[in-house]
């Protein structure tokens, strides 16, 4: 890639488009396993997460990616660590044909945010852009890696405004399928929430659940942590194995379900560096799911660049968890999300007798409501619950349970909400009325600030240099959608 780097993110335009697109039925996977899901006890699916923010950093305070602004900052603690980043950024390239040439079927899934794939490419940096292109569109590749959907500027779900969810949704899907196409976004099936994070208030679970099927996607991967059965009760074993249901029901008693994926146990990024999902699942049989007999997966997923252990350790423990498979070539393989999923399609599964799971604390939540079917009586039952202090929450469930996304941090949360909040008061019914709007770069401008500043990193790094990005893209943010709504009046 060279000449002119594209300054704006491809984030709208194509709305009808693209959901025509991920409407259409397709058969991704089932020519290409590794072996006859009939003859397997157990599978295992890992993926990568792979994230870095958009901040208000570079020269005269333009938009980078912080991959950038670590490079320019020698002077910071993290600019060591900025090759290293970039190299796992794209190494997938280098060790899935590796396995291949020994004769290996490797599998991987790859989750990377909007942020990133636009900032890589702001950044000139071909030896990543090219890498991702070859992971994404080589027919060859196309048979050992999956890419994930996710949101584009990695927001946590439960604190997003329910309007934006949709929008970082299709946001996503534009920047993958402007760096790799159409062919190689129709393959995007499975869903990662930055953060794992899950929320578990029944209208905004219902909405989250609506727009992935809305989008096209099939499957979402859940912590196990994050969802509950139907009476409150944790997972048991083997639901841990198998595909969920999982159920959203919102408050005025609508119900949308989407099949989950498990990811067990903890966050701990030694399960996937170590290749622990591998061995767990050799020592896995077959189960039964109503009249049918299917192989258990273990499900996984870690960033992929974070920590000494997905730096260092992983490629070797990767490359030796495979070569252990085809040395052995016993009744356990590596598979995808989507590829599982397929070929338990092509043997008749019924969808419908699939466990069926919930977000987490929401049985407690419906018992509380009982028969009512109105706001009003689900805000009052959530208050006497959260006022109960016996550890209910309405803030979801993510990979950990010792951090918030909420508290303490007003000074984003509520310039987060004002922004969305403008923003579809400006734009919604005029997309309504003209929907090539979504084509023009006031509307894209718009749309960019609002999704930056739902960006988590704004949280997670607490009180400082990342609350003052976060205050700076309202700013300028504030500034564009007034100055459309001057344009409008």
């Amino acid at each position: 890639m060279s000449g002119h780097l594209p300054q704006h993110p491809a984030i709208c335009g194509r709305e009808r488009e693209i959901r025509e697109l991920m409407q259409r039925p397709a058969q991704l996977w089932t020519s290409s396993s590794a072996g006859e899901l009939t003859d397997l006890h157990s599978a295992f699916a890992c993926a990568l997460h792979m994230h870095q923010p958009t901040v208000p950093a570079g020269p005269d305070g333009a938009l980078i990616s912080h991959l950038q602004y670590m490079l320019d900052h020698s002077d910071e603690g993290d600019h060591h660590n900025a090759e290293p980043f970039a190299h796992c950024y794209r190494r997938m390239a280098d060790l899935i044909p590796q396995l291949i040439r020994e004769d290996c079927s490797p599998r991987i899934m790859l989750d990377y945010s909007g942020n990133l794939l636009w900032g890589v490419t702001q950044m000139g940096r071909e030896d990543i852009t090219q890498a991702l292109h070859f992971l994404a569109c080589d027919a060859e590749m196309q048979r050992h890696v999956e890419w994930l959907g996710t949101f584009w500027s990695h927001a946590v779900a439960p604190s997003t405004p329910i309007p934006d969810l949709k929008l970082q949704i299709s946001a996503w899907q534009h920047q993958f399928s402007d760096l790799f196409g159409d062919e190689a976004l129709q393959r995007v099936r499975g869903f990662s929430l930055p953060e794992m994070h899950l929320p578990n208030h029944p209208d905004t679970l219902f909405a989250l659940v609506n727009a992935l099927r809305d989008a096209g996607y099939r499957w979402l991967l859940v912590q196990e942590h994050s969802v509950e059965q139907l009476d409150g009760s944790p997972l048991n074993t083997a639901q841990r194995y198998l595909p969920n249901r999982l159920v959203a029901r919102s408050t005025s008693g609508q119900e949308v379900s989407i099949t989950a994926l498990i990811k067990t146990q903890g966050s701990d990024t030694k399960l996937v560096g170590q290749m622990q999902p591998c061995h767990e699942a050799i020592g896995l049989g077959r189960q039964r799911v109503d009249q049918m007999v299917v192989p258990s997966l273990v499900s996984q997923i870690a960033d992929g660049e974070n920590g000494g252990v997905m730096m260092n350790e992983f490629p070797d423990a990767f490359l030796q968890a495979h070569r252990r498979l085809r040395d052995e070539a016993g009744s356990t393989v590596a598979l995808n999300g989507t590829e599982y999923i397929e070929h338990l399609d092509a043997q008749g599964i019924n969808w419908d007798a699939l466990p069926s799971i919930q977000a987490v604390h929401q049985h407690r939540l419906w018992r509380r409501v009982g028969d009512s079917d109105d706001r009003e009586s689900m805000n009052t039952a959530i208050s006497d619950l959260i006022n109960a202090d016996d550890g209910f929450s309405m803030e979801g469930a993510s990979w950990t349970n010792n951090l918030s996304w909420v508290k303490g941090y007003d000074n984003v949360l509520e310039p987060m909400q004002r922004l969305s909040a403008r923003f579809h008061q400006i734009f919604d019914q005029r997309v309504t009325d003209q929907p090539s709007l979504t084509q023009t770069s006031a509307y894209r401008d718009a749309l960019m600030y609002v999704l930056l500043l739902e960006t988590s990193c704004f949280r997670y790094w607490g009180q400082g240099l990342w609350t003052d990005f976060a205050q700076e893209i309202h700013r300028r943010g504030q500034a564009v959608l007034e100055t459309c709504a001057a344009t409008d009046s």
